[in-house]
């Protein structure tokens, strides 16, 4: 997130305002995860994790877990809600909330770097990009991409609002802003779309499979 928006994220979690977060697992991790086809060994990163219960399960599955989340007070309710005290270390800009196969960083998002997430299997994205304001998420794309391994995999789930006068129809495929952002680096296939009301407001759940790329493609490569 830019600086200014670094003020108010942490404003939120203070002031408990965190309407984003879930209190189940997300039915659609539990669903398409196992099509990555992972080792239950293979570790995981999770960014702009929050306090999220998918983390748990996740690790129950046997996987370790890695995560970056901004605001200390997320972090620290992570760790509460799974009943561990964690140790901490600097990792660079960063602080590093350990506790037997559970790493959370605690800071921006970019100053990760490839050696915080050497290993990474598996990116699980349910909110991530959605948080960021819209001119930060290709920079967020494409420094996930940098720090990556190669043949790393990604979960990601989107939610899309429709306006009144859009049709349901017309936005069950991929969508353009997903593929403008991440078909530079990563291969991108839809598995899901699903269609949601409530008190006469749409959306539309999507859940992607991506595989990041070797090279990323260039508007002159073949």
């Amino acid at each position: 997130m830019a600086h200014p928006d670094h003020a108010l994220w942490k404003a939120g979690w203070r002031a408990n305002r965190i309407p984003f977060h879930l209190t189940h697992v997300h039915p659609l991790l539990e669903r398409f995860w196992p099509q990555l086809g992972l080792p239950a060994t293979a570790p995981v990163f999770v960014p702009l994790c929050g306090k999220s219960l998918d983390i748990a399960w996740l690790h129950e599955q046997g996987h370790p877990v890695s995560g970056i989340e901004l605001s200390e007070v997320a972090v620290k309710a992570l760790f509460e809600a799974a009943g561990r005290a964690p140790q901490r270390r600097a990792a660079g800009e960063l602080t590093c909330w350990t506790q037997a196969g559970l790493d959370i960083y605690c800071g921006d998002f970019f100053a990760l770097t490839a050696e915080d997430l050497r290993g990474i299997r598996a990116v699980y994205d349910r909110a991530a990009l959605t948080a960021l304001p819209e001119n930060l998420r290709a920079d967020y794309v494409a420094h996930l991409h940098a720090i990556l391994p190669a043949d790393c995999q990604i979960l990601l789930l989107t939610v899309e609002d429709l306006d009144a006068d859009e049709a349901a129809a017309d936005n069950m495929q991929q969508s353009a802003e997903i593929a403008a952002l991440y078909a530079l680096y990563f291969s991108l296939e839809l598995l899901h779309a699903e269609l949601h009301e409530t008190d006469g407001e749409r959306s539309i759940d999507k859940a992607y499979r991506l595989q990041r790329s070797h090279h990323p493609t260039t508007p002159w490569s073949a």
